[in-house]
């Protein structure tokens, strides 16, 4: 059997391949246990009634191919937010459709003129989701970066008509709302108000709204270039099931729907959806819990030193006291606790914190306290 070379030649591998920078996920340990509020996961388990039917689930279906196109899924959803099933699109998670939407949307920038970049202009706030630079960059698509103001309140267009980077007639514009990494949410009238001045297709990813005070789905199902996405997997505990969908004009929908993988939404993710809209009460007050635990941990953070910034979703945005934030990352995981650091960023003073169960958030402000009081350790 001949040997295996150590490296493959280069042009196996597209240039535009070779130089992406990949998407970093936060980390997922794979033994020990830690009190993981690193990745914003849904610190309470779906409800049993989501259990017993993805697990009554379990069973000869298995070997047959899922509804590609999730319809009893897309009714259900179509239902719940009072429009049509063919202005909605189930992915495989959120971030499948975010992929798709680059593709149906942006053209490759190599493809158009250059009194034509805005085509191949894929646009997005920063700091936001650092998904999107990676979507771009995959397609061969433009990115323009729209710095958030310092406090990572929303630039609006008319300010940034006079001189910052908005490019109102890109191909496509991703808003995190409430934003991530930073927690701040938007009103809808802001949301408006920038939806209005651009030309191209905008996506409002609200992954986390449900832990805000309010959503856009209006301007989807009223503005015939907005969508809007939504997931299962932070309100209602669905993470390890990766379902996702997009609202909006059927001509997008049908647009994505193109592109979409054809059975790229698992079955069993498919029935512990439908079983998830089934049993509302139970996240709602789910979501209520978490939303009360984020308000104790801003205080207490605050007490402590820390500066934290207002929050819409379930997680926290904060710069420590000294020492710096890297040395705080390194000491609660040496305590087992998880959290976000960012390494290398413009937010590389500051870290991202999951708002847990109340046990957890208490195991995590004890070592808070530890810390602040005997300095960072020496030994380990």
């Amino acid at each position: 059997m001949p040997a295996v070379a150590s490296h493959p030649p280069d042009h196996l591998v597209r240039p535009l391949v070779r130089a992406l920078d990949a998407y970093v996920p936060g980390e997922q340990p794979q033994r020990g246990r830690l009190i993981k509020l690193n990745t914003n996961e849904n610190p309470y388990p779906p409800s049993l009634k989501v259990i017993a039917a993805t697990r009554d689930a379990v069973d000869g279906r298995l070997r047959l191919y899922p509804d590609p196109s999730a319809a009893r899924l897309r009714m259900r959803l179509a239902k719940h937010h009072g429009c049509d099933p063919a202005n909605i699109i189930v992915g495989n998670g959120s971030d499948e459709l975010l992929a798709v939407a680059v593709r149906a949307f942006a053209e490759p920038a190599s493809s158009v003129s250059a009194s034509r970049q805005s085509a191949a202009t894929v646009q997005y706030l920063t700091p936001s989701y650092s998904l999107y630079p990676t979507l771009a960059e995959s397609h061969g698509a433009r990115r323009n970066e729209v710095p958030l103001e310092a406090d990572f309140t929303l630039p609006l267009p008319a300010a940034l008509r006079r001189g910052r980077k908005w490019d109102f007639g890109a191909a496509l514009t991703f808003v995190t709302t409430p934003n991530a990494p930073s927690g701040r949410g938007y009103s809808q009238e802001e949301l408006e108000y920038l939806c209005s001045a651009m030309e191209g297709v905008v996506v409002l990813d609200e992954a986390y709204v449900d832990f805000a005070s309010g959503n856009a789905l209006a301007l989807a199902l009223s503005q015939p270039h907005v969508l809007v996405a939504r997931t299962f997997s932070k309100g209602y505990s669905l993470c390890f099931q990766r379902v996702g969908y997009v609202v909006g004009h059927r001509e997008l929908i049908a647009a994505l729907a193109k592109l979409r993988d054809s059975y790229s939404v698992n079955g069993l993710g498919q029935v512990a959806a439908l079983a998830t809209l089934d049993d509302l009460p139970y996240y709602r007050a789910n979501v209520k819990r978490i939303i009360k635990t984020r308000t104790r941990l801003t205080g207490e953070l605050g007490a402590l030193g820390f500066e934290v910034l207002p929050s819409e979703t379930n997680f926290l945005l904060v710069r420590p006291p000294a020492p710096e934030a890297a040395t705080w990352f390194t000491e609660l995981r040496a305590r087992k606790i998880l959290v976000r650091y960012f390494e290398g960023s413009s937010l590389s003073d500051r870290l991202r914190i999951t708002v847990g169960t109340d046990e957890e958030v208490d195991t995590l402000l004890r070592a808070v306290r530890a810390i602040l009081r005997s300095g960072p350790s020496r030994s380990r």
